[in-house]
């Protein structure tokens, strides 16, 4: 949306040397005051948040809500330069006016957007791979973490999803669908040129989370292998590039942002209330133990939250040196008690320019301390959904009542503690050296560094008994890259030419320390205060732990880019990636790709056609994973110790006698490799008011990296890594996006927009019948698995007995696949799978005058859900023990109270819904009216609601859910288990700029 504080740190800021007149007149200063409007040239629409600028000075104003702008000048003739992003600039002498109204002229903005791409940016019309590029503008609004939420919705082909209502947790990303057994669907992130590794930076958050929203300027997503092959063996997933806020040159800015935000749980569970309970329970014949009470127990265990946000930022400078500075503060309560994220960053940008201009050095440094608290989840949603409603809370001293056979959801908030404290940070400096007019060096140095602290605490108790304990997780991960590259420019005539080689380096230092101490006396201090009052710390029954990790990543990388008549366009690109993680055998891989793209609309036959854009894209590509674990190509050996003991002493050499071998060498695995067929079509209508694109996509996973159960007798180890070298999984899929924006000369703006996609998933050529994952939980469930990988099948398959209703005595029966009269794990079936075959969103955005209005609906269709907590919780034989559940557990008149509940297709649930993800209104109040112009450059109120509806079938609290049940490393999808609530939210807003 067009929003007045958006467009106001977007604008194009002038920054010239002074060019006032020395004349006798100017010499004596007198200042004068000019008034008017900016507005577009062709339609008359107010352009917001245009910057007005005396040349020359520092000295500037932003226009308002209408277009208006107010500014003191110090001479008839002084010259405004006018700038809006989009539009060409203007300069206007002031002369004897005092009111000037000034129109600018579109530069087709869609066109002339930079997107940013691997190691450089390009003009939007000339890219020839499938990438999207969000500002911030475009982004989510609401409560925020981290950057995946920031563009949920907004991507065709990029599905997020928000697994989880807790604050801080992990958001799963899945850019054109998965493409591994076990490495996940998660792209490379990379921050302002710094490749990014969240593989441990402590916790259970999102390692994301790091990021203040509000200082990201934009976000561009590389979906295909034309696109991602500039970083080789971490592209198979797809590469998010994030670009943070910079200073403008020519006028300096400070703004504050702050928000409120009111949450509460949005879907509680529907389990009987103390009066139904009571008619259930006695209409089965159960066990009724009615101690009088009414108690809502999924009430108690949640809170009405309240989440804070405040930033403060700045930003400006002068023709040789430009700035951003920010500090933002988020304290955020979940909805669930004693859970919370509070987040403090800071962050500095800072360009210098040297040497006449050749020399331009970039520095960004990013500071992040995060503390996070978490309940026992499972524990306290189990309990909640499960507990006897007539029980009473609280004793006769108001004190969490203890009971002999239920644990009170209370005393395990009172007795459970889990906490995070992790500090974070990251700097760069990437200094640009143009050796010649063409030809530019640059070096991009980055280090990130975070420390983490985990401690998870049980307090010591007498009743209910239970022993005190403290477990502490130690943290540290280090990563140093260095890059070095260069870039050539040729323009001659119609020839346009862009070459690009370059060197990279990234080592990647990982080490964890665990120790526990238990048997701590009851006092009022904390063990998480004071672990000397622990009582056991032995080397025997409770050994610290640890590890250490050292990766290491060399690369060789090129691009050339080619156009010819700003209409025939070539990419050819190549990457040559080294990895530590790989035998001796295949240490490189060698990832190309190459994209063609013709600009139909700049042929001579079609300039009478209505098309402002049309434009033919196709490309080719491969890319790698190298996402397996260290060292495992290298031979492992132990020694015998003791009968009892046994570790690890020698990775190579001699060894001393009665060492052996627990894992053989293995030089010969190699990369995944990814290959991908990408074909679009980007178009643009009536002047740009309409616009779209259209993409098919192709990408088959091969070589796929897994561990399996050695053939060979001689093998030590039990399991061993290799290459499955004829398995593939194939994705492919076709992605509509359509854009239209109406703009009026009263002011009035509309826009609307939204993407589709249709995607299949499938595995081919698996040798194995069925790779499990997703292990199911609960009584009697903990040895099921919920998923399986099988040829033919989609990823996130579920792999089960198909239940077909209940015999004469109302016991559960299921399809007898094989006829062989028994029903076991040889009957099970595919039954549909996790990934979404359809995703579609729709983004809309109004503005008059003032007011501001925006919203954001997601949905997926064609996926299902496995929901483990019915399963574990709500069917007839539970009720009948008088423990609560939901009416799903009656909903079968003939099932039989003594009828158990494996693992089937009965708890299998469609997962297809559709969200109102937020909705926001803001006003634009003129600074002038209120007095404040001389002041305040603009000021905005808002209101955002987030999660407001939800239209689904399914009866969970969210179909949104994907709770870890990884077997083995091998990825699960779909299953909801004991999952934390989503949050309905009502945030209030408040922007300044000065």
């Amino acid at each position: 949306m067009c929003i007045p504080q958006v467009y106001a740190q977007k604008a194009v800021f002038a920054s010239v040397k002074d060019s006032r007149s020395t004349s006798n007149v100017d010499s004596k200063i007198v200042d004068i005051t000019v008034k008017g409007r900016v507005t577009d040239e062709t339609t008359g629409e107010p352009l917001i948040g245009a910057s007005v600028v005396v040349k020359g000075t520092q000295k500037g104003a932003t226009t308002d809500a209408n277009g208006s702008y107010s500014i003191v000048v110090p001479s008839q003739n002084s010259v405004l330069v006018v700038g809006f992003i989009g539009y060409t600039k203007k300069e206007v002498t002031v002369g004897n006016n005092t009111t000037l109204d000034i129109t600018l002229k579109s530069e087709a903005s869609d066109l002339a957007q930079v997107v940013v791409i691997g190691y450089g940016t390009v003009a939007k019309k000339d890219m020839t791979g499938a990438v999207k590029s969000l500002k911030s503008s475009e982004f989510n609004k609401g409560i925020i973490n981290s950057p995946e939420q920031l563009l949920q919705g907004k991507v065709a082909g990029v599905n997020v999803t928000s697994a989880s209502g807790e604050p801080g947790a992990a958001q799963n990303i899945s850019i054109r669908g998965p493409g591994g057994v076990r490495t996940g669907s998660t792209p490379l992130f990379i921050l302002d040129g710094m490749a990014l590794d969240n593989s441990s930076t402590g916790g259970a958050t999102n390692p994301l989370t790091f990021l203040n929203p509000q200082d990201i300027e934009s976000i561009d997503v590389l979906k295909d292998a034309s696109a991602t092959a500039i970083y080789g063996s971490r592209g198979a997933n797809g590469v998010v590039l994030i670009t943070t806020k910079k200073g403008k040159a020519g006028f300096s800015t400070l703004t504050y942002s702050g928000s409120v935000g009111i949450s509460k749980i949005a879907r509680a569970l529907p389990v009987f209330g103390a009066d139904e309970f009571k008619k259930q329970v006695t209409a089965l014949g159960g066990v009724l133990e009615d101690l009088g009470a009414n108690t809502d127990w999924q009430k108690e265990v949640t809170q009405t939250a309240i989440t804070q946000n405040h930033n403060l930022s700045m930003g400006g400078g002068a023709d040789k040196l430009t700035y951003y500075g920010s500090f933002g503060i988020q304290n955020q309560e979940g909805i669930l008690k004693n859970s919370n994220l509070n987040r403090y960053t800071g962050r500095i940008n800072v360009t210098q320019k040297f040497l006449d201009d050749r020399l331009t050095v970039d520095v960004n440094l990013n500071a992040t301390y995060t503390t996070n608290s978490r309940p026992p989840t499972e524990g306290l949603i189990g309990g909640a959904i499960t507990a006897n409603p007539t029980y009473p809370v609280y004793d006769d001293k108001g004190n969490p009542r203890n009971y002999p056979n239920f644990t009170n959801p209370l005393i395990t908030l009172k007795l459970q503690k889990d906490v995070t404290n992790t500090n974070r940070v990251i700097g760069s400096i990437s200094p640009s050296f143009k050796i010649t007019k063409d030809l530019v060096y640059k070096l991009n140095f980055g280090i990130d560094n975070s420390t983490a602290t985990r401690d998870i605490q049980s307090l010591p108790n007498a009743e209910p008994l239970q022993e005190g304990r403290l477990e502490t997780y130690n943290t540290y991960n280090r990563n140093k890259l260095i890059e070095n590259y260069l870039t050539y420019t040729l323009n001659k005539n119609a020839h346009s030419l862009t070459a690009l080689a370059g060197h990279s380096y990234q080592k990647i230092f990982i080490q964890g320390r665990f120790t526990s101490i238990n048997k701590f006396p009851i006092t009022d201090i904390e063990p998480i205060y004071n672990p000397g009052l622990g009582q056991e710390l032995t080397l025997a029954n409770n050994k610290p732990t640890g590890y250490a990790i050292v990766n290491e990543l060399q690369s060789f990388f090129g691009r050339v880019n080619y156009q010819y008549k700003d209409k025939y366009l070539a990419t050819a690109t190549v990457r040559a990636d080294g990895s530590s993680k790989f035998g001796s055998n295949n240490k490189y891989g060698v990832f190309p790709s190459f994209s063609l793209g013709w600009r139909i609309s700049e042929e001579e036959f079609m300039k009478s056609a209505n098309f402002s854009e049309l434009k033919l894209r196709a490309g080719w590509g491969q890319t790698g994973n190298q996402e397996i674990p260290s060292k495992i190509t290298q031979a492992l050996f132990t020694s015998q110790v003791s009968a009892s003991t046994s570790y690890p002493l020698y990775p190579t050499g001699s060894f001393p006698a009665g060492t052996s071998y627990a894992r053989l060498a293995n030089p010969n695995i190699q990369w995944e490799v990814s290959t991908q067929t990408n074909v679009g079509l980007d178009f643009g209508l009536f002047r740009g008011a309409l616009t779209g694109a259209i993409d098919y996509f192709h990408k088959v996973s091969n070589n796929i990296l897994l561990e399996v159960i050695p053939a060979d007798p001689v093998q030590p180890a039990g399991t061993f890594w290799t290459n499955v070298q004829d398995m593939n999984i194939i994705n492919q899929g076709l992605e509509l996006e359509l854009n239209y924006r109406y703009t009026a000369g009263n002011g009035f703006r509309f826009d609307l927009g939204g993407n589709v996609t249709f995607i299949k998933n499938i595995v081919k050529n698996s040798p194995y019948s069925v790779i499990p994952s997703g292990s199911a939980s609960g009584s009697g469930l903990t040895s099921a698995t919920i998923n399986g990988y099988i040829s033919g099948q989609p990823i996130g398959t579920f792999f089960l007995k198909e239940f077909t209703g209940f015999d004469d005595k109302g016991i559960s029966t299921y399809r007898d696949v094989n006829g062989d009269g028994l029903v076991t794990d040889n009957d099970r079936v595919a039954a549909g799978s996790a990934l979404p075959t359809r995703q579609y969103n729709i983004n809309t955005n109004l503005s008059y005058k003032g007011f501001d209005l925006s919203a954001n609906f997601n949905g997926v269709a064609g996926n299902k859900i496995y929901d483990n907590t019915a399963n574990a919780n709500f069917y007839k034989l539970r009720l009948s023990k008088g423990i609560n559940t939901t009416p799903e557990a009656i909903a079968f008149a003939n099932e039989s109270i003594n009828n158990s509940a494996p693992v089937s297709t009965r708890f299998l649930k469609d997962g297809a819904f559709f969200r109102l993800n937020n909705l926001s209104l803001g006003y634009s109040v003129s600074p002038k009216a209120i007095g404040l112009d001389k002041w305040v450059s603009n000021l905005r109120l808002s209101v955002t609601g987030q999660n407001l509806f939800v239209i689904t079938k399914y009866n969970g609290f969210d179909p949104e859910v994907n709770i870890d049940r990884t077997i083995a490393g091998i990825s699960s999808y779909g299953i909801d288990y004991l999952s934390y609530p989503k949050a309905r939210s009502v945030v209030f807003g408040l922007n300044v700029s000065f």
